[in-house]
Formats: C-alpha cells, sequence, structure tokens
C-alpha cells in the first residue's frame, strides 16, 4: 500500500510540494484534483519536503488534491512491439496504435560497468562520404553534431537513420516542431525503415518534464535490444532543448543559477545519458549521435561546451555541409586502417588538399595572381565540395575511396598529392591506353 496524501502546500509554476516521507528521488506520483489527474515525478527532496514535477501541467490542481506515490520511478513497456512505433515523450502512443503494458523497464539507471564494456572497433557506415571517409563513426561511441539553428541536422539524421548498418535505430525528439517530427516520421516510412526504428517524440508543445525524460526513455529501450545482442543507434535532437529544460525547472525550483542561467550540474546531467555508449563483452552495442545547435554559432555556450568534455569528438555542420575542419572523431584510428589499405593515406591527402584550396580561395578574394598549382587546388576543391562533401551525396565507403583516387587523378599528378607511391602504383587510376603495373 502506498500513502496517499491530500494536501499540497504550495504551486509554483508546474511544480508540486508536498510533505511527505519514505519518497524517493525520480519516484512517479499520482496528483488527483477533482476531475483533474496526472501523473508526476519526484525532482527535489529536503528533509520531508517534496517537490514534483507535474507532466501535463498543474493547471487545475488545488491545494486540497490527493497525491499517492507509487513506488518506482518512470517505467518503459520493451518488446519487439516497439519497433515501428511513435510515442510521446512520457511513452504513450503518438501514433494511435494500442498501448504496450508489458515488459516494464526502469529508466534513467546507472551506466554500465567498465568491466563489461570492450574497446570499440567496430565501423557504423553511414554512405554519408564525410563521415565514413573522413571520421569515421565507431560503434559504441558518442558524438555530438554541433550546428547552429537553421541548418539541416534533422535531415542529416534521418538520413543516417536509413542507411546506418545497425540493427536498431532509436530516436528521441525534444522540442521538435510538428513539422520536423512528421518529416522524421515520414522519412522512415516512405523508406521501409520504420519497422526496425522506435520513435519518442516530445514536441514544442508538449509538457516541459517530457522532455527530460526522452533520453532516458530512449536510452533504457537502447539497452535492452543492445542485451538482445542488437547493434543499436540512438539519434537524440536536440540536446540543447533538453538542456533548456533543465534550466526551467531550475529557475522554477529557484536554484542558485550557474553559467547563462543553467544547473551547476549541467556537465553530470549530460554525462549520464552520453555514458550509456557501451559496447557489450558479450552482447550487442549502443552508439550514439546526438544533434547540439549553438545559439548564435557559439561553441563556447555552455551545451557545447559541457558536451565538448564528455563526447569522442564532434562533426560541426555549417552551410549544410558536414565540416571538415574542426570535424573529429577521436576513435576512428581504431577501424579505418581495417578497412581498406589506402583509407588513411586518401583521408589525409584529401583532407591535406582541400586546406591547400582554401588558401587558394583568401588568396583569390585578395586579388592575387592564380599560379598552375592554384588552379589545380581550385578544380580540386570545387569538386571536392560537390562530390563528397555534398549531403546528398549516398555512396558506400569503397566507393567513396574510389571516387576519391579519381577526383585526384582528374585534378593532379600523383607525385603532387603526397600519397606513398606503393599505394599510388596499386591504385591510382589508369588512363586510357595505360597498362596496369
Amino acid at each position: 500500500m502506498h500513502k496517499v496524501y491530500h494536501r499540497v502546500d504550495n504551486i509554483a509554476g508546474n511544480v508540486v510540494n508536498v510533505k511527505a516521507r519514505g519518497v524517493k528521488y525520480r519516484e512517479l506520483a499520482e496528483i488527483t484534483s477533482r476531475r483533474v489527474s496526472s501523473l508526476a515525478q519526484v525532482i527535489r527532496l529536503e528533509g520531508d519536503s517534496v517537490s514534483l514535477q507535474v507532466f501535463a501541467g498543474a493547471r487545475g490542481i488545488a491545494t486540497d488534491a490527493h497525491v499517492r506515490f507509487l513506488g518506482h520511478p518512470m517505467q518503459v513497456p520493451f518488446s519487439d512491439d516497439l519497433l515501428g512505433r511513435v510515442f510521446t515523450g512520457s511513452a504513450m502512443p503518438r501514433d494511435k496504435g494500442p498501448a504496450l503494458k508489458d515488459g516494464l523497464i526502469e529508466i534513467g539507471g546507472p551506466s554500465v560497468n567498465p568491466a563489461k564494456r570492450i574497446i570499440p572497433r567496430n565501423m557504423v557506415r553511414t554512405g554519408i562520404p564525410m563521415i565514413d571517409v573522413f571520421n569515421t563513426l565507431v560503434e559504441s561511441q558518442k558524438l555530438p553534431i554541433f550546428a547552429r539553428a537553421g541548418e539541416p541536422y534533422n535531415p542529416l539524421l534521418a538520413r543516417i537513420a536509413l542507411q546506418a548498418e545497425v540493427d536498431v535505430i532509436v530516436l528521441g525528439g525534444m522540442g521538435l516542431k510538428h513539422d520536423d517530427y512528421l518529416s522524421f516520421r515520414d522519412t522512415l516510412e516512405e523508406n521501409g525503415a520504420l519497422g526496425r526504428a522506435v520513435m519518442f517524440v516530445h514536441t514544442a508543445a508538449d509538457p516541459v518534464v517530457e522532455c527530460l525524460l526522452v533520453p532516458d526513455i530512449c536510452l533504457a529501450v537502447a539497452e535492452q535490444f543492445a542485451l538482445a545482442n542488437k547493434r543499436v543507434l540512438v539519434l537524440l535532437t536536440d540536446m540543447t532543448n533538453f538542456a533548456d529544460a533543465l534550466k526551467e525547472i531550475s529557475i522554477t525550483m529557484e536554484q542558485v543559477p550557474s553559467n547563462r542561467g543553467y544547473p551547476g550540474d549541467l556537465y553530470s546531467q549530460l554525462a549520464a545519458r552520453y555514458e550509456k555508449a557501451v559496447d557489450f563483452d558479450t552482447a550487442g552495442s549502443i552508439t550514439i549521435l546526438a544533434a547540439t545547435t549553438m545559439p548564435g554559432d557559439d561553441v563556447t555556450h555552455p551545451v557545447p561546451d559541457n558536451t565538448g568534455y564528455i563526447t569522442e569528438g564532434q562533426f560541426y555542420l555549417r552551410n549544410g555541409r558536414i565540416e571538415p575542419f574542426g570535424s573529429l572523431s577521436r576513435l576512428k584510428q581504431q577501424v579505418n586502417g581495417k578497412s581498406r589499405e589506402d583509407h588513411r593515406a586518401i583521408m589525409n591527402a584529401m583532407i591535406q588538399l582541400y586546406a591547400g584550396y582554401r588558401e587558394v580561395l583568401e588568396k583569390q578574394s585578395m586579388g592575387f595572381r592564380m599560379s598552375a598549382w592554384d588552379q589545380k587546388l581550385l578544380k580540386y576543391g570545387a569538386r571536392f565540395e560537390k562530390e563528397m562533401m555534398d549531403l546528398t551525396v549516398n555512396i558506400p565507403l569503397e566507393g567513396a575511396l574510389d571516387l576519391g583516387w579519381k577526383i585526384l587523378a582528374d585534378c593532379f599528378e600523383a607525385v603532387e598529392t603526397g600519397i606513398p607511391s606503393k599505394l599510388a602504383e596499386k591504385f591510382w587510376p589508369k588512363k586510357e591506353g595505360e597498362k596496369k603495373t
């Protein structure tokens, strides 16, 4: 039996305060007031003073409301029936399908014991050259996509959801516009990928507390799929909205603000989610790719700044493309030497030459005369941006490497690229009539 409390001390925004004993942090409660009934979650404990965030908002709740604590934190149903379904941020059906009630699991548990993890060793192929060739995504990696507002980070995540060579996609939306949610759903459905995906979507019109639940629900479900020996890719968008929800609640709770009003435990809150990325030694894996918008394109903003200390690199999305300078996958060395022997050589040469192209653009803008080498770099840079950097390009890794050789051969002589002669002799495209060695 769970105690029922018949008095609410005060209500501040969507936070209800009651006096209660024997209550745990993150425990759920049911609040009933006249004709209003809503779930709430414990977000602060101070002695016998308990603060609860009401999921559906505190409108209609009076001080004589009945508060019944349920004795457990938020739970989400888990089974293979989740695949192909779309849910709200509180795991209620959004797709008008039946509610799932079996196999309940708790969310927000601890990270996996390091002793149960293995060193990342497998790449996650996405069909996007700027990822597969230049900053390879690795199983169990945690990577953010840093972008300013307006960049196509959601279409990029949708493409990755379609093309990533994994078993299960878990997509979590936080503060999504309704048309962005529909775009995700329709893209996956029209391309036949919804059957291997499950979506938990909080829209901008939904209660703020549901925004906080989305990453925990997604990662709890992903963990169960991974324990069933599945390779799981978790796509989260947008973690800045998640942090803003934390800030909104901390302000309501009258907590002392930290940098730009965010709570002092922002780093810990973000790390608790990102550290769920894991490659189990006897089961599957969880890989996390999370969009993080940068207000004012400011990488020193508290959300991207803290994220950078937690994750293993980052993708910078600028002008609709993944920027090669600044983007980094710190684990790519674990896998790109195993993909094909020319992978690292192509990666290094093309980026170095593209850096030269960017310098030539600056010279050109200042009116300097262009040399023959500058003209080669200009030709190369234009092709690199169009055929490799453009996010509409969809090509397997081996095809992207072959394309890299072709672009280099069309713009330079082999000795001008800095690629080892042994590799050039084997992979350099031969001109018509020229015998292969």
